[in-house]
């Protein structure tokens, strides 16, 4: 994949600790242009795509004699973990052979253990002991492993390449939830607001690259994510102030009033959180069922009709014949927004590309649904659909 080559993104952009960016402009035509500092930035593809695939992944080479992995994008998790044959005890099968332990074992004492334990104050009965972990997703899917250290080959934009020792899950007991996107990949590039995430250690290893990573998702498949911040736009930006202490080290600006052309869909603003991992967003119940009703009281039903036998996703709308994009059906719908608390001016639209799908059979699809019914409680989760996301962890 050309990474310079034009793409349409719809974009969101988030900074870790100090601010959040947004890109209220809707999109790049092109990808950023570099920046004099660009050798202190990392660029990689992404495949994937939202809808039928559910995931965006990146290729990463670790190892001495470095192998490919493919790597789930989570923002909503800071563990990296790819399959291990340690040996496995259930590895479902991915696109590459497991990767193979070298007596690379990170130790129970080293500080980076501690912060994949739950509880943190795990026990380590003797300091040479391996670091074990287990980490589980909202689906439910699950991987246990030890944390090892080795080798990543990262090329910078200016050709530099660098081989950080780093480290990461070696998962050798995976379970995957129904048809779950982990059968796709070899693993999970985890990339929230911990210690253990590949973004804070090369910072705190290297020193040379800030703490910056952001990703463009194509309206059409694809994309590309960076680390450092050569690459983040010098236009178009506005900021708003991030939580220092989020729970479960999730990206959170705090509560953020819901609106559908101008209207609040909910009286109380809603917490949100933001997770590239989640194919798509969730709205709590009351949420939930208050922007159902405000879509469904604008749609011309003239023109489409609930097509409640597409089981894509809860709620699809079929026309008078199959639709071939969202160009087709987008307008009859209109954008959604989030103002922020704790910047009221701040406001991010959602355009409708930015929340339907076109399904197989040719329908339109609502991307939003209920958290209720995957247990996130009163939890909103601003998912992976087409954005691009900037997170920037240097301390303000």
């Amino acid at each position: 994949m050309d990474l310079f080559v034009s793409m349409r993104c719809l974009c969101l952009v988030l900074v870790f600790s100090a601010a959040l960016l947004l890109l209220l402009q809707g999109c790049f035509a092109a990808a950023p242009r570099k920046k004099q500092i660009a050798g202190s930035t990392a660029v990689f593809p992404v495949g994937g795509r939202v809808y039928p695939e559910g995931y965006f992944f990146v290729r990463v080479n670790i190892g001495e004699s470095p192998k490919p992995y493919d790597l789930d994008i989570d923002t909503g998790s800071d563990l990296t973990w790819v399959q291990c044959d340690a040996p496995c005890v259930n590895c479902p099968k991915g696109p590459h052979s497991l990767y193979k332990s070298r007596n690379n074992v990170v130790q129970c004492k080293d500080p980076l253990c501690a912060s994949v334990q739950h509880p943190p104050n795990y026990p380590c009965h003797d300091p040479g002991d391996q670091c074990d972990y287990e980490i589980e997703y909202a689906d439910h899917g699950l991987s246990r492993g030890v944390l090892v250290k080795d080798k990543f080959h990262i090329q910078l934009l200016n050709g530099t390449i660098l081989n950080p020792f780093l480290s990461f899950g070696c998962g050798y007991d995976q379970t995957v939830q129904g048809s779950g996107h982990n059968l796709f990949v070899d693993g999970v590039l985890g990339l929230a607001n911990g210690k253990c995430s590949i973004l804070s250690q090369l910072r705190n290893i290297i020193g040379v690259m800030r703490n910056i990573v952001g990703h463009c998702f194509s309206e059409k498949g694809g994309g590309y994510l960076f680390f450092g911040d050569g690459l983040v736009p010098s236009t178009g930006m506005v900021w708003t102030p991030m939580l220092q202490n989020s729970p479960e080290k999730h990206y959170s600006i705090g509560p953020a009033e819901l609106l559908y052309e101008g209207k609040n869909v909910v009286k109380n603003g809603l917490p949100l959180v933001f997770d590239s991992g989640s194919t798509y967003t969730y709205l709590n119940r009351q949420a939930y069922k208050a922007t159902i009703s405000m879509i469904k009281k604008n749609i011309d039903t003239k023109q489409m009709k609930d097509a409640p036998g597409d089981k894509t996703l809860p709620l699809c709308w079929k026309g008078a014949g199959p639709y071939k994009s969202i160009s087709d059906v987008k307008k009859f719908f209109k954008p959604l927004a989030l103002r922020f608390e704790s910047s009221k001016n701040t406001v991010m639209e959602i355009p409708p590309e930015a929340y339907l799908i076109i399904s197989k059979q040719g329908n339109v699809c609502l991307g939003i649904l209920d958290g209720f019914e995957v247990d996130l409680g009163n939890l909103n989760v601003l998912g992976g659909i087409k954005r691009i996301i900037e997170l920037d962890v240097e301390p303000s």
